[in-house]
Order: C-alpha cells, then sequence, then structure tokens
C-alpha cells in the first residue's frame, strides 16, 4: 500500500504496518514516483503546493490524514471515494495552553514589561487580571474543553459557544448577546464559508470596552481592518496565533498596532502535539488496515 508521509518520524511508526510503503513529501523536496499509485496521503503540517491538483493525479487514493484540525485546504478537492480525516485531539493540549498563555500576557501586560526591561526602564503600573473575569469561548470542541479544563483554578466564568447547542453550551445565535458580559473572547471555530470573516466591525463592536480577542482559530475568521480600528482606538486589545494574511509581511499594520500580541502560528506546534500526531497517525493506518472504522471523519456538516 503506497503511502505518502511528511516526514521520517511518521514514516518509523509505519514501517513495522504489514504492506505499508511509505515515500516522503513534505511539500518542499521533489514530488516521489507513483502518484497515481497512492492510496494514503498523510499531507504535512505546511500546506503543500496546488493541493488540487496534486489530489486530482492520486487516482488511487482511498485515505488523506492530515496531521491538523483544520481540512479546508483539502475538503473541497477530494475525490470521490476517498475519505478525509483530521487530527482533531493532537493539537488540544498546546492550543488550550497557547490560549491561557496569551490572555494572561495581553491581561497582564506582559509585552509592555518586555519592551521595558530591554529599554532598562522600571515601568510600575497596575495591570489587569484573568481572576474574576468571564472569558468566552467561540467554537466549543475538544479544543476548547481542554482550555476550560485548564481555566480551572484561575476563578473565571466559562461561556460556550457552539455551532451545535447542547445543555451547558449555547448555540451560535444566541452570541450577540454574549458577548458584551465577556472579558475574553476566544476564537476556536473551523474555518468554513460560515466562519470567515465573522468577526466583524459588528462583532467587535459587541464587545465590551477592554475585552480580550484570542484566536487560536484561523486568521480569515477575523476581518483584520476592523481590528485593526478597535486596537489603534484603544477599546480593544488581543493576541493572534493566527493572521489574515499568513505569515504576516514585513511592514504590515498588524506588526505595529498598540495592545496586540502575535506569535506565528505555533499555538499546537509543540512535543506534545507530535507525540500525539505520531500515535494517531499508527492508529488510523492500524485501522485502516483492518478495515475498522476511522476515527476523525470529516462529514458535509463538519
Amino acid at each position: 500500500m503506497k503511502t505518502w508521509v511528511p516526514s521520517d518520524s511518521v514514516a518509523d511508526v509505519l514501517s513495522d504496518l504489514p504492506g505499508v510503503e511509505c515515500a516522503i513529501y513534505d511539500g518542499t523536496s521533489p514530488m516521489p514516483e507513483g502518484i497515481e499509485e497512492v492510496e494514503v496521503w498523510i499531507p504535512p503540517l505546511i500546506t503543500v503546493p496546488d493541493v488540487p491538483g496534486t489530489l486530482a493525479r492520486m487516482s488511487s487514493l482511498r485515505l488523506v490524514q492530515t496531521v491538523t484540525a483544520g481540512v479546508e485546504p483539502y475538503r473541497p478537492h477530494m475525490p470521490e471515494g476517498a475519505v478525509l480525516c483530521n487530527a482533531r485531539g493532537v493539537h488540544d493540549a498546546g492550543t488550550a495552553e497557547w490560549a491561557v498563555g496569551a490572555m494572561i500576557a495581553v491581561l497582564r501586560d506582559f509585552p509592555g514589561f518586555v519592551d521595558a526591561q530591554r529599554r532598562g526602564e522600571w515601568t510600575y503600573h497596575h495591570t489587569g487580571v484573568l481572576a474574576d473575569s468571564t472569558v468566552l469561548i467561540v467554537g466549543y470542541g475538544s479544543i476548547g474543553a481542554a482550555l476550560e479544563r485548564r481555566l480551572d483554578g484561575f476563578e473565571v466564568e466559562v461561556v460556550r459557544v457552539a455551532r451545535s447547542p447542547r445543555e451547558g453550551v449555547h448555540g451560535m445565535d444566541e452570541l450577540p448577546a454574549l458577548l458584551p458580559q465577556a472579558d475574553v473572547v476566544v476564537l476556536l471555530v473551523p474555518a468554513t464559508p460560515h466562519t470567515t470573516g465573522m468577526v466583524d466591525a459588528a462583532f467587535l463592536g459587541r464587545m465590551k470596552s477592554g475585552a480580550v480577542l484570542v484566536n487560536a482559530a484561523r486568521g480569515g475568521v477575523v476581518d483584520t481592518d476592523a481590528l485593526l480600528a478597535e486596537l489603534k482606538n484603544g477599546r480593544l486589545r488581543a493576541a493572534l496565533d493566527v493572521t489574515a494574511p499568513e505569515p504576516l509581511p514585513e511592514g504590515h499594520p498588524l506588526w505595529s498596532a498598540p495592545g496586540l500580541l502575535i506569535t506565528p502560528h505555533v499555538a499546537g506546534s509543540t512535543p506534545a502535539s507530535g507525540r500525539r500526531m505520531l500515535r494517531l497517525m499508527r492508529s488510523q493506518l492500524r485501522r485502516y488496515l483492518a478495515g475498522e472504522e476511522l476515527t476523525n471523519i470529516i462529514t458535509e456538516s463538519y
């Protein structure tokens, strides 16, 4: 079974599975031969060039297993008869930990203190605090649940919002009424046509003055110009692990926007995520070989 994998480490954990023949394609090296024979493709973390063209040539493809929770580069172009699975759960710990760190960093003005340290200035002042605040999680799935577990003990109220309302979780239709109550709004929604640009001027305008927006979803979820306007007038602050565009080019106004912490899409890039990714890849391939039901299958309702 010809399988394309993104790295030696993935090839190593699959090496003893019967009949699995791995070829490494990381998107930067030359494409291996035999693309028409590829049955399973595990794409790399960074999207390869020309995903539609690559998938169109994979005439034997039966499974695409991503190493990310997001599948937007692949889902619209999946050939008939092939299954798409994501890495739900792999990046939960890292992303949730980043979100907690990001909101604390912004509330406690850590970036400002770092700048003062570099200048050699003792800039004593009171800061905000996470305690006694309301944290609104927009897109409450496995990462949202991991975030809530990590917030336990910080003395905050957690409000949950998801596309599918359920007990203890509000629906998206309730979001406009919930935004004015939140001190921190954390975005964890997937990138879909429904979420693209959802955090627009109206959304941001409903957030209370002094609130913090934390984006660990996708850059396209936020209207960059609308966010810049709120940052420049000082009404809101933000922490972004993802941006639109991405990578953020030199000279972009987000780099110099006040009240903003930017990290370069690293929330899930941790050793823990790597270990969990390898376990998932091996588990999925074993299931596939045994004809068992796969986990994390992406359906039309994703």
